[in-house]
C-alpha cells in the first residue's frame, strides 16, 4: 500500500495554528478509523435488531462484557503509544527501541487476551449476580462464548495500529478498518440469515462474523508491515520470542492505570446496561441504540485523544514544554469543538440519528425508540464533557501521567456517576433517564478534574525533568 506519509516530527511548530494543522493531520485518519470501527459494530446491531428485541437485549449483555474487556486490554497495551512517541522524540531513528516496545506490547496483548477470555467464560455468573432474566442471560452466554475468540486478534491489531500511526501513516488504519466494514457486512449477511448457502445461525452467526472480521484486520496489519519498505526495517516479527523484561515491566507500569481508567469508564456504561436490564427489556434495547449513537459521536474526540498522546509524547521525549503546551491546546480545541457540533445535531435531529440503527417508523419499535429518544436528550447534554475528558486523558498519557488520572476516573465514574445512576434509576420515577443522568454526572466530574490537572502540569511536576516553564 502506498500513501503519502503524515508529517510526524518532534520539532516545535511555529505557533498554535501550525500545531493545530499537525494534530489534525494525525487525528483525522485515526478518527475516521474509529468511526469505521463503530460502523463495523453497528452492522452487528443492525442485523441483530432484525431478529427482535430479545436477541438485541441478549447481544447487548454479551457485547457489554466483551467490549469492557477489549477496551481494558487495548488500554493496557496502549502504553506503547507514549513510549514510541517519546523514543522518536528523543531520537528520530529509534528503530531498536520502537521494535522492543511493539514486540512487548504484542506479548502483552496475548497475555491480556487469554485472561480476558477466561473472564468471558464467567459471563453467565456475572449476569445471574446482576439479576438479568434467565432466558436473556442464556442467549447472551451462547453469543459471548463465540465472540470471545476475537479478543486476542482485536487487542493485537490495536498495537499494530498504534505502530503505523506513530510512524506517521495513520491512513493505513483507516483503510484496513474500511475493508473490515465490508467483511463484517458480508459475514453477518451470510451467517445470520443463511445466505450464499451458509447455515442461518442467527445471533451466533453475528458473533462468528465479528471473530472473522477482527482476525482479518490483524492479518491485514501484519501483511502491510511485512511488505512496506518503511515498516519492514523495524523487523517487528523477527525473534518475536525474545523477551525484553525491562520494557515489558515499563509497559505494564504505564499501561495498567490506562487499562483501569478505561475499565472505570467503560464499566460505567456496561454497568448502566445491567441496570437497564433490571428495569426492563425494552428499556435495555432503547439504551443499546442510544448508546451506539453516543459512542459513534465519541469516536472523533477519541481519535483526537490518540493524536494528542503521540503529539504530546513527541514533545515530551524532546523535553520541550512549549511543544507540550501547544499539542495539548490544539487537541482540546479540536476535540471539544467537534463535540459541540455533535451535541447540536443530536439535539435537533434525534429521529434522523436513530434511523441509522433502527426503523423509527415501525410500530413494533415504538416503545424502544421512545426510550432511546429520552436517553439521547441526556447524551446531547454531556457531549462536551465526554470530549474534554477523552482529550485531556490522552494529553496526560503523552506525559506518561496515568496513575492519578486512573484514580480520578474510578472515583468520578463509580462514586459520583454510578452512585447517581443507581439512586435516580431505582429510587426516583426517572428510571432509565435517571441512569443516563448518572452517566452525565460521572463524565462532568472526570472532565473537570482531568482538565484541571492538565492546566496544573507545571506546578505538579509532570513536565520532563530538564524542562523549565
Amino acid at each position: 500500500m502506498s500513501q503519502t506519509a503524515t508529517p510526524l516530527t518532534a520539532e516545535v511548530p511555529q505557533g498554535l495554528s501550525a500545531e493545530f494543522r499537525a494534530t489534525l493531520a494525525l487525528a483525522w485518519p485515526l478518527a475516521a478509523a474509529n468511526l469505521l470501527q463503530m460502523l463495523v459494530h453497528a452492522i452487528d446491531v443492525i442485523f441483530v435488531a432484525r431478529l427482535g428485541d430479545a436477541a438485541l437485549a441478549a447481544s447487548s449483555l454479551g457485547v457489554s462484557i466483551f467490549g469492557l474487556l477489549v477496551w481494558t486490554g487495548t488500554g493496557l497495551v496502549g502504553a506503547v503509544a507514549p513510549l514510541i512517541a517519546a523514543e522518536i522524540g528523543r531520537r528520530k531513528h529509534a528503530v531498536r527501541e520502537v521494535r522492543r516496545s511493539v514486540r512487548m506490547a504484542l506479548w502483552l496483548s496475548v497475555i491480556v487476551g487469554v485472561a480476558a477470555m477466561g473472564v468471558c467464560m464467567m459471563g453467565g455468573w456475572v449476569m445471574r449476580v446482576t439479576g438479568q432474566p434467565p432466558e436473556t442471560s442464556a442467549r447472551a452466554m451462547d453469543f459471548l462464548t463465540i465472540l470471545m475468540w476475537g479478543m486476542i486478534p482485536m487487542i493485537a491489531a490495536s498495537v499494530l495500529r498504534i505502530f503505523v500511526s506513530a510512524l506517521g501513516r495513520p491512513r493505513i488504519a483507516t483503510a484496513i478498518t474500511f475493508g473490515a466494514l465490508f467483511v463484517n457486512a458480508l459475514g453477518n449477511w451470510t451467517l445470520v440469515f443463511g445466505n450464499l448457502g451458509m447455515p442461518a445461525l442467527g445471533l451466533e452467526g453475528s458473533a462468528l462474523s465479528s471473530v472473522l472480521t477482527s482476525t482479518a484486520m490483524l492479518l491485514a496489519y501484519v501483511a502491510i508491515i511485512q511488505f512496506d519498505r518503511r515498516f519492514r526495517r523495524y523487523r517487528l516479527f523477527g525473534n518475536w520470542w525474545r523477551p525484553e523484561w525491562t520494557r515489558l515491566k515499563e509497559m505494564v507500569v504505564i499501561g495498567t492505570p490506562i487499562g483501569l481508567t478505561i475499565l472505570a469508564e467503560a464499566g460505567l456504561f456496561t454497568g448502566a446496561a445491567f441496570l437497564m436490564g433490571r428495569i426492563g427489556e425494552t428499556e435495555l434495547a432503547g439504551h443499546t441504540i442510544a448508546l451506539q449513537v453516543a459512542a459513534l459521536a465519541f469516536q472523533i474526540p477519541f481519535g483526537v485523544a490518540q493524536a494528542a498522546t503521540i503529539r504530546v509524547g513527541l514533545a515530551y521525549g524532546a523535553r520541550d514544554p512549549r511543544g507540550i503546551g501547544l499539542a495539548g491546546q490544539a487537541s482540546l480545541i479540536l476535540g471539544i469543538g467537534f463535540m459541540a457540533l455533535t451535541a447540536l445535531v443530536i439535539w435537533l435531529f434525534p429521529s434522523l440519528v436513530l434511523s441509522i440503527y433502527v426503523d423509527v417508523d415501525a410500530a413494533r419499535n415504538a416503545a424502544m425508540v421512545g426510550f432511546a429518544m429520552q436517553f439521547l436528550i441526556v447524551a446531547a447534554a454531556f457531549q462536551l464533557f465526554d470530549g474534554a475528558q477523552a482529550v485531556a486523558a490522552g494529553a496526560l498519557r503523552g506525559l506518561q501521567d496515568t496513575r492519578t488520572p486512573m484514580i480520578i476516573a474510578v472515583c468520578g465514574y463509580w462514586i459520583a456517576g454510578y452512585g447517581t445512576a443507581i439512586y435516580l434509576g431505582f429510587w426516583t420515577p426517572l428510571q432509565g433517564v435517571g441512569v443516563w443522568i448518572g452517566l452525565a454526572v460521572g463524565l462532568v466530574v472526570v472532565a473537570g478534574l482531568l482538565m484541571l490537572r492538565w492546566r496544573m502540569r507545571t506546578r505538579l511536576g509532570l513536565l520532563p525533568s530538564t524542562a523549565v516553564g
